[in-house]
């Protein structure tokens, strides 16, 4: 399996999860065990929670896929970058040598 379809199973999981919460919340509201303000209130910190979960389990996907590039010895995109302007300045200078060459 893909690391992207980890992410997104995750994701769907997390959302599936906070939408049992928010069912379970509204039923303790109807149950009269809570009053809306406060399953409001546990609402939003329950997704602010979410929210740093998600945010905290990206991190670490992105942390250990640069883990597995390095290891692979697979360039990054600012490896590439940096080749890219080696190259040009290559061709920059052959272009050059090329012209003073053919003028003499």
């Amino acid at each position: 399996m893909i690391i992207g379809e980890v992410v997104k199973r995750a994701m769907l999981a997390g959302l599936g999860a906070q939408e049992k919460a928010k069912e379970f919340v509204d039923e303790l509201v109807k149950a009269g065990e809570l009053s809306k303000g406060e399953a409001s209130n546990l609402v939003k910190e329950w997704t602010t929670k979410a929210e740093e979960g998600t945010k905290e389990f990206d991190k670490r996907v992105k942390e250990t896929v640069a883990n597995v590039l390095e290891k692979l010895n697979i360039p990054n995109r600012e490896d590439m970058e940096k080749l890219e302007k080696k190259v040009q300045a290559l061709n920059s200078r052959l272009k050059k040598l090329e012209g003073g060459a053919s003028e003499e």
